[in-house]
């Protein structure tokens, strides 16, 4: 069904996904990707925003833009890398593997509903006699999925960093080795917390914004459980641009996304945006936040897989 949703999505979009030579006029074009397995959605929530920045980038040579859709983070980069999108928006994580893979620079942090940066945590149930990261030696642990960011990357990055290598585990019933904490992947923060909350794990791990939401975290399981550690803040999401795009365009680009936050005619397309609320300039603080992540993506990726 997921192959099949795949190829409707395409079908549906396919007039707008047109691929780009690199001709003098398709330079007129401005493409914004997105890495997604649901394209029609997702170009029902670019294509506002893309229509508000357009017109206001005709100075720099602008006078239409595109989307181009990618499966997962390796197509995306091979389209940054070849010129074919210009600007992505993703979360931090995401974002930091584009930068590696493609050299994708950082333009802007993305504030989405009031929230520009979170927190990963890690929890466990009340009566767990579990107080550290150390004391996962042996124990299991839930995690989204390798697409996550907060329920991955930064869990896995934190073990390496506290000196407690995580394995994957097939089941939650399999026994990891001593000195390490098995993981498995729960597919849904809802998922996650169930687990910890009905014994299946001893820990799960995602961000801040999950432990606050009722969805992910019910009422009745968050007051059985607590949070033995919080990572340092994590950029909510960023947009970036492919490394070699015209200092001219780029830097009109962030002008008008900047302006975009304050600017009621922006209003509707923001909210469709995934829900942003404001763009950031990033600061020293958030450039630290996203080389740490950059690092330590690239340890993971050594370390664990």
């Amino acid at each position: 069904m997921r192959v099949f949703r795949w190829l409707w999505g395409a079908v549906l979009v396919a007039a707008v996904l047109q691929p780009l030579e690199g001709s003098a006029v398709e330079r007129s074009v401005l493409v914004l990707g997105r890495i997604s397995d649901d394209p029609k959605a997702h170009y029902d929530q670019l294509k506002p925003l893309l229509d508000y920045v357009v017109p206001r980038m005709r100075e720099v040579g602008i006078v239409e833009g595109r989307i181009l859709m990618a499966r997962d983070a390796q197509q995306m980069s091979s389209y940054l890398r070849r010129g074919r999108v210009d600007w992505v928006t993703e979360t931090s994580g995401t974002a930091m593997a584009l930068q590696q893979r493609a050299q994708a620079q950082p333009l802007l942090l993305t504030e989405r509903n009031g929230v520009s940066a979170y927190h990963c945590v890690f929890f466990v149930r009340r009566d767990s006699p579990i107080q550290t990261l150390d004391d996962l030696k042996g124990r299991t642990l839930a995690l989204q999925s390798t697409l996550s960011t907060s329920a991955y990357l930064v869990p896995a990055m934190e073990l390496l960093q506290h000196g407690v290598p995580p394995e994957i585990l097939l089941t939650p019933q399999d026994a990891p080795a001593a000195d390490a904490v098995g993981y498995v992947f729960a597919r849904s923060e809802l998922n996650i917390s169930t687990y910890v909350h009905k014994r299946v794990v001893d820990a799960g791990a995602f961000s801040s914004i999950d432990w606050a939401d009722d969805h992910a975290m019910p009422v009745a399981f968050r007051q059985d459980l607590r949070v033995i550690y919080r990572s340092e803040p994590i950029p909510r999401a960023v947009e970036m641009v492919r490394g070699d795009l015209e200092p001219a365009v780029r830097e009109r680009l962030r002008a008008v996304l900047l302006e975009a936050s304050g600017d009621p005619l922006a209003g509707p397309a923001l909210v469709k945006f995934f829900g942003t609320t404001g763009f950031h300039p990033v600061d020293a603080d958030s450039q630290r936040a996203l080389d740490r992540l950059r690092n330590g993506l690239a340890r993971v990726r050594m370390e664990v897989e």
